[in-house]
């Protein structure tokens, strides 16, 4: 069973079976197209920012974003974080959840809201999930978005080494080292075409530290978990038959530009887009067009989950 609360705009929340409660928000016309989107690892749902849900849906779409499990208002899991070492050697615990049970947390939102087929978009992990629900569930997918994302493969979509170094620190324990750590991460993966703006970004990690229902640190341990113990998804993205858009940047020092390429290589009829400059952020000044991307995919499908032609 499942209920809602609260205005559109606001948290609402999504009683799952699986007795996991997840948190979502819900913009626009509620007869309008539905786009559904997944932030990435340990990113709660404002991380997709006002304007970002504005543009799309002054674009015609009614725009759903949602809390994972182990962030934001959603539930933290019981189980322990895995230790550093199990992280480093990717052996997650057996009590690992994996990124079809995210994806399955994803779904039973919509099932919330009664929307039957939606168009998906993700970003990073986010884009992880997104694909597995385009492979595992079909029929709910309209068409998929992945952006800057990966297919699981050792060989693609790898940090740089620099970028390793930084994920190494300690994690913050205090709502400032939240917004250092943010900075100081944010600022090495934009990409050089795009330097972050410090106040912006100040303002987005202070309310996803705000927001948080658990430990920042632990839920963002099981997230890893979860994309580990999924692995190598190669195989599984050959057999999405979505429509789907594959956005990355050239200069992403988190998920290695590779990742991007592989994704379209192992689904059908990809598009791909590559956007100079571009690391693992969406700035302000790439809202726009990233968003018209979206849209201008969405649009071609129509309600039956087929490209059709814009005159």
């Amino acid at each position: 069973m499942s209920d809602t609360s609260g205005a559109a705009g606001a948290d609402q929340y999504a009683a799952l079976p699986s007795g996991l409660t997840i948190c979502f928000r819900d913009h626009g016309d509620k007869t309008d197209p539905a786009i559904l989107l997944i932030a990435g690892l340990g990113e709660d749902l404002t991380f997709w920012t006002e304007p970002f849900f504005g543009s799309l849906v002054v674009r015609g779409f009614r725009v759903v974003a949602i809390d994972n499990r182990d962030v934001g208002q959603s539930t933290f899991v019981t189980a322990p974080p895995p230790a550093l070492w199990r992280q480093i050697a990717a052996r997650p615990r057996s009590d690992a959840y994996a990124l079809a049970d995210m994806a399955q947390d994803a779904v039973g939102v919509l099932d919330c809201l009664g929307i039957s087929r939606a168009h998906l978009v993700g970003r990073s992990m986010g884009g992880m999930i997104a694909q597995t629900i385009a492979a595992t569930a079909p029929e709910r997918v309209l068409s998929l978005t992945s952006i800057y994302s990966t297919t699981g493969a050792k060989k693609v979509g790898q940090p740089a080494l620099s970028t390793i170094r930084l994920l190494a620190a300690p994690p913050a324990r205090t709502r400032t080292e939240a917004v250092r750590a943010h900075l100081r991460i944010t600022g090495h993966i934009a990409g050089t075409g795009y330097p972050i703006d410090d106040a912006a970004e100040a303002a987005i990690a202070a309310r996803g530290w705000d927001r948080s229902a658990g430990d920042p640190a632990a839920g963002v341990a099981r997230q890893v978990q979860a994309i580990q113990r999924s692995g190598d998804r190669t195989a599984q993205l050959s057999r999405i038959t979505a429509p789907t858009l594959v956005i990355n940047g050239d200069r992403d020092l988190l998920v290695d530009p590779s990742g991007g390429a592989a994704t379209v290589k192992a689904i059908r009829s990809a598009q791909h887009v590559v956007i100079p400059g571009m690391g693992h952020h969406i700035p302000e000044a790439l809202v726009g067009p990233v968003t018209q991307y979206i849209s201008q995919h969405a649009a071609r499908v129509g309600e039956g989950g087929d490209h059709v032609r814009i005159s």
